[in-house]
Parts: C-alpha cells; sequence; structure tokens
C-alpha cells in the first residue's frame, strides 16, 4: 500500500489518480499508524512554503515523517513536497523546513525572457545512475509548475537538473529519499515510468 500524506494541499488527487492508474492500492491519510505501516509514503504538494510547514506542525505529521524516512521506508516528495525535505525557503523567511536533506530553496531570479512562476516542460539531465530514473532516456521532458528552487548543500545527491534562467535541482535522491520539483503525475509517459520505478522500489 502507498500512503499520500493528507496535510490540505493541492494536488493529492491527481497523485492519487496517476498510482491508481498504475494499479496501485493508495491511502490518503495523516493518521500515524497508517503511514508508518504503508510500503511507501508519497509527500506531494502545491502551494506555499509556510502555510505548509505549519500544517504539517498543526497535524503533528513531522515526527511522523522523520519516523518513515528513519525507519527506511522510501519516501518521495514532489514539487512543494520536494522543497519542505529541505531547510528553509526564501518563500517564507525564518520558518524551517523538514531538515531531511541539506539545502535551500532559492527564489528563481528574474530574467528577461523567463516568467515566474516556471510552468510548462522541460528536459532533465541526469547527474548520476539511480533508482528513480531507470529507463528514462537522458533529455526526457518534464512538467514544472514552481517560482522557487532547490540548491542542494550536496551535489551527489542530485539526480537530475534542469535549466531556466539557473541550474535547477531538478531531483534528489538518497538512501530511501526521493524528491522531483516537476509534476511525475502531470508528466504523461515519462512521468508515469517514473512512478513506477518508484513502486517498485
Amino acid at each position: 500500500m502507498i500512503a499520500i500524506i493528507d496535510y490540505d494541499a493541492g494536488n493529492i488527487k491527481s497523485v492519487e489518480k496517476a498510482l491508481q492508474a498504475l494499479g496501485e492500492e493508495v491511502t490518503i491519510t495523516r493518521d500515524a499508524e497508517v503511514l508508518l505501516k504503508a510500503d511507501k509514503v508519497i509527500l506531494p504538494g502545491v502551494g506555499a512554503f509556510g502555510d505548509a510547514m505549519d500544517k504539517i506542525r498543526s497535524y503533528g505529521l513531522e515526527s511522523v515523517i522523520r519516523q518513515i524516512v528513519d525507519k527506511g521506508t522510501p519516501f518521495l516528495g514532489i514539487c512543494l513536497g520536494l522543497q519542505l525535505m529541505f531547510e528553509e525557503s526564501d518563500e517564507t523567511p525564518g520558518v524551517k523546513g523538514l531538515g531531511l536533506l541539506p539545502g535551500k530553496i532559492l527564489r528563481i531570479p528574474e530574467g528577461e525572457d523567463l516568467k515566474i512562476p516556471h510552468m510548462g516542460w522541460n528536459s532533465l539531465h541526469f547527474t548520476k545512475e539511480t533508482k528513480l530514473f531507470k529507463g528514462i532516456k537522458e533529455g526526457a521532458y518534464v512538467y514544472f509548475v514552481h517560482s522557487y528552487y532547490l540548491k542542494a548543500e550536496a551535489e551527489d545527491m542530485v539526480a537530475a537538473t534542469t535549466e531556466y534562467g539557473v541550474c535547477i535541482h531538478a531531483a534528489v535522491e538518497q538512501g530511501n529519499v526521493f524528491a522531483c520539483q516537476f509534476h511525475p503525475e502531470k508528466s504523461s509517459d515519462v512521468g508515469m515510468a517514473i512512478l513506477k520505478n518508484f513502486i517498485s522500489l
């Protein structure tokens, strides 16, 4: 069973539908017992960093997420879910993230030809061989919607990058922890293949 963490974030239903299309049993929950028993756990999300961390803390989910990660359960953050896994964000200065991995979330710099938020299809460059992108071709296109991006502290955790005015750390993979800034559930066949790789871990 795959559990999706319910902290009132947007985008949860589209992740659920994508997983169900792949034949998976999915539960959307904030029940600690259910989350800790799940085979795999996903932290999706669309919204603001500070609001999301407030919700996670008010529902008592921060310690549950740490326990899930510590016990070795495969854990995937998507979009805002990726950002929350790091230490802090320019979006809400002073609010601490989950700090599961070292790094900061920065605002995408304004550019003449760049619209913020970054919304659309961008190609991925793979920086190492990973479980999440097994069988995915270099340069594959995936769908992004974001105004802030990850600058990971350690390059060796970065699984994929993309360019949008700056080099964006588009995905990370470290041990049982995985995260994508893009939306695999909205990224057509490539995205479904990525989700399938996560399911089969």
